[in-house]
């Protein structure tokens, strides 16, 4: 049975709202608020409704309730919601009144209370859970002292936070009109990386509510943000808040040992309290932990102990909130200091380094933590110093260091580098690498390691593709003359080069071609061959050819033809490149032929292909790349050009445009759905149309409403404004785009009900009736009680249309507040939903009244 309650301000002081994810669309919700609990307050709640961002309210019970000094009184409660699907929610809880008296609150006591929170519920962004606050939002100043609070964050999935100050909320979760910040002599602000709210310093006494918006970012994108309210007592004392000393920041080695002391002291000799909340203790109890190990009046000693472990690495730090209060009468005055700590994953130990002719062989110890993924490899000419500092992680750009691969697997513990040309000094540094959340977080850089690749004798300089054909390609081989200290002081001559050819970059398939008598002779005109279809690789090897005493001199290398691949895109070729060689090259050179002669077009020197835009469909294209490079050797040519053969492409039109980005919008007040579409700037060229795509529930199928040339469409749905929507694009040779993102909006929440009605049969607001227009409600299951829980009328008329009277003997009710629950049956995403009211019915049957309605 129907209780009728009655009203009383509530008197909220301060509060927040925090979830946590129990699976895909679902999350359990904490509601906190603290309340005044002094003499002649009656006020409670033993429940709150929540609004969850969906056009849907529940209510919430009190699961706990805590009795705390100075008539404070702490309540929780708890809830658990299921979306419908992705999106932007805002879970906002308002309470009538704040209390009596705040000083930066025009009239407080009538003010409605107001906290919030924002989630971004995305499959793609992985669970989440928003931070737990470890420090209550109730504080106390002195007048002329620095006063410094920490809500004491911690973020259990070791997301980024951030911080800033806000004003206030009011009814809508909207600022409070007439909020000024608390007075201060000099500042008042929030540390955006710490959370301290910092106030320099109270000029007046009083009570004094602020706020603050905590941020949850994840990979650059804000995925929640808590609205908390706080509320500080201000009072004139002439007591000092304590001083802590202690590190900002601590960075160690993952499996170090924390030994942090922290000395708090009060200048006016006052004994201190000394605590520390914070991530250690919360995440990893058994290894750590704060005790106080020296005490007198004016100073107190802790020391904070933490055993890490490999399981602690993560780039986010571990924040520790330490709280210094002092033991002073009338006002205790309290100092908060923010510990940042972050573990770092072990340094590569024991690096190695071995070259042959053609490359560079590196190995190292595996990492001592099992949870690493693998190690990247960076690598430069010439070596740089570099010591890492306690927090510095990876390697500094600023070291010319370029990262060259990644070794995937704690276990994989080597790696080759054939991407080395000869006569070079290589320096490498290795990195370990562990998984945080999706990216990567790479540990201390190992210690140095180089090494010289020397060239290979004779040293080949040249494989240049002459002329392209299936049948008669040429290429021109060349090399360098071994100089007289680079041959082996045993040989006599006469000497002798042997040249070896192979289908492909390595040489896997060697086989003799040619043997030159003269030392002088560098030069090799290879032709007869398919140069339109294969790469070919060339050694030459160089002989002591004396009669019985014949032998090779020097390690010679392999080096490719240069090999020009394209790829079609939408209004573009791209040209690749690829080969293998020994020496550096440092410049790619394009042409492109226009039926009279090859033009040059751009170049290239560090990326990996070159983008021509020029292109008309159904057009033949011919390119050749050159390259440029050199051996480190002034002896050595300089500059090593070699071409590439030659390749054609007819392009025609055959990729689809860019799927647009889908926005729709609920018009609620006129009844339809905006929808709208964009595309970026490169993807407009050549579409002609859009096909928007809709259904009316999530279970049913896509059908087409509309084909244009606009890039926005009115919808006006028939059953109701829920539906889904996604559109694609076509251009003009009929090729048609991806679908776009798929975007639904629910029904909006048009069912409202008034509060006020007069039947006092002036013609005038004699019914009651809901606020209309209203649309897309199927039915209603409503009943009004009166204040001893009788019901008194009913009905499943979505219009209502009460006169004001009994049901069963319709004789008008006398005035007074009645009680109304009423099940709204509506049309929705998912088909037909129910969405629960109640609330109160003033009833003004007297002609005298002044017929008003308000919602």
């Amino acid at each position: 049975m129907f209780v009728y309650l009655n009203i009383f301000a509530t008197h909220n002081r301060a509060g927040e709202i925090t979830y946590r994810q129990i699976s895909g669309l679902t999350f359990e919700v904490t509601i906190i608020t603290y309340t005044a609990t002094g003499p002649g307050l009656c006020a409670d709640r033993p429940e709150l409704d929540i609004m969850w961002g969906d056009n849907t309210i529940s209510t919430l019970p009190r699961v706990e309730e805590i009795q705390l000094p100075d008539y404070y009184k702490r309540n929780k409660y708890l809830g658990v919601h299921t979306y419908m699907g992705p999106g932007l929610y805002s879970l906002v809880v308002e309470d009538p009144n704040r209390n009596l008296g705040v000083a930066n609150i025009p009239n407080s006591v009538n003010t409605v209370f107001s906290i919030s929170t924002t989630m971004y519920v995305n499959p793609e962004i992985g669970t989440n859970n928003t931070p737990v606050l470890t420090r209550a939002p109730l504080d106390k100043a002195a007048v002329g002292r620095l006063f410094v609070h920490n809500p004491g964050a911690f973020d259990v999935d070791g997301d980024s936070l951030a911080y800033r100050l806000t004003i206030c909320r009011s009814d809508n979760g909207l600022p409070i009109s007439g909020y000024t910040y608390p007075p201060a002599s000099d500042t008042l602000y929030v540390d955006a990386y710490t959370g301290d709210f910092v106030w320099k310093n109270p000029t007046t006494v009083g009570v004094y509510n602020v706020a603050m918006i905590i941020e949850e970012w994840r990979k650059g994108v804000k995925i929640d943000e808590i609205i908390r309210d706080m509320q500080i007592q201000v009072f004139d004392d002439n007591n000092h808040p304590p001083e802590i000393s202690a590190h900002d920041n601590i960075c160690v080695e993952a499996g170090t040992q924390i030994r942090d002391t922290i000395v708090a002291t009060d200048k006016d000799n006052n004994s201190i309290t000394l605590s520390a909340v914070g991530a250690p203790f919360l995440l990893d109890p058994d290894n750590s932990g704060f005790s106080i190990i020296a005490s007198a009046l004016g100073l107190k000693k802790g020391l904070l102990i933490w055993n890490t472990s490999c399981a602690n690495i993560r780039k986010q730090p571990y924040s520790v909130f330490i709280k210094a209060t002092d033991n002073s009468e009338p006002v205790n005055l309290t100092f908060i200091k923010t510990i940042n700590i972050t573990i770092v994953g072990p340094a590569v130990e024991n690096p190695i380094i071995n070259s042959a002719s053609n490359f560079i062989s590196l190995g190292w110890d595996k990492n001592r933590c099992n949870n690493a993924i693998g190690y990247t490899i960076y690598r430069k000419i010439t070596s740089a110093f570099f010591q890492h500092g306690d927090c510095q992680i990876g390697i500094p750009e600023s070291l010319g260091y370029t990262k060259i691969a990644f070794v995937e697997g704690v276990n994989n513990n080597s790696y080759q580098d054939f991407d080395v040309a000869q006569g070079f000094d290589y320096c490498y540094r290795i990195c370990t690498v562990w998984d945080d959340k999706g990216e990567q977080l790479e540990g201390y850089a190992s210690d140095e390691i180089c090494i010289t690749l020397k060239r290979g004798i004779p040293t080949i300089t040249n494989v240049s593709v002459e002329n392209t054909d299936e049948n008669d390609g040429i290429i021109y081989v060349a090399w360098a003359k071994p100089k007289v200290e680079e041959i082996d002081s045993t040989a006599t001559g006469p000497y002798q080069y042997v040249l070896y050819r192979s289908i492909g970059y390595v040489g896997q398939n060697l086989v003799e071609i040619k043997q030159l008598n003269d030392i002088n002779d560098t030069i090799f005109i290879d032709s007869l061959l398919n140069t339109s279809n294969n790469v070919y690789s060339y050694k030459v090897e160089f002989y002591n050819n004396a009669v019985g005493n014949r032998f090779l001199i020097g390690t010679p290398d392999v080096a490719s033809s240069l090999w020009l691949d394209i790829q079609l895109l939408e209004n573009k070729n791209s040209l690749y490149f690829s080969k293998n060689v020994p020496w550096q090259n440092n410049l790619y050179s394009f042409y492109k032929y226009d039926n009279t002669n090859y033009n040059f077009i751009g170049s290239i020197s560090n990326e990996v292909h070159f983008d021509d835009t020029h292109i008309v469909s159904g057009e033949k294209n011919c390119y050749y790349v050159e390259s440029s490079g050199f051996y480190s050797s002034s002896e050595i040519i300089n500059p090593i050009l070699n071409k590439s053969q030659i390749k054609c492409v007819v392009n025609i039109d055959t990729f689809p445009p860019c799927p647009p980005i889908l926005q729709v919008t609920s018009i609620c007040d006129s009844a339809y759905n905006s929808v709208s579409w964009a595309l970026s700037d490169t993807c407009t060229q050549d579409v002609v149309s859009y096909n928007l795509y809709y259904k009316p529930r999530i279970n049913s199928d896509f059908t087409k409403i509309t084909s244009t040339d606009k890039n926005e469409f009115k919808h006006i749905p028939i059953i109701s404004l829920a539906g889904c929507y996604y559109v694609n694009t076509v251009d003009f040779y009929g090729n048609m785009s991806e679908n776009s993102n798929v975007v639904c909006v629910d029904n909006c929440t048009y069912y409202r009900l008034p509060n006020v009605f007069s039947p006092n049969g002036d013609g005038i607001n004699d019914f009651y009736e809901p606020i209309k227009p209203y649309y897309f409600v199927e039915k209603i299951d409503m009943k009004i009680f009166n204040r001893w829980g009788d019901l008194i009328f009913e009905t499943s008329d979505p219009d209502i249309r009460w006169d004001g009277k009994y049901s069963h003997n319709k004789k008008p009710v006398a005035d007074g507040v009645y009680f109304y629950r009423c099940d709204v049956y509506e049309q929705r995403l998912t088909g037909i939903e129910i969405r629960h009211l109640e609330g109160f019915i003033h009833v003004f049957a007297s002609n005298d009244y002044k017929n008003t309605i308000s919602e």
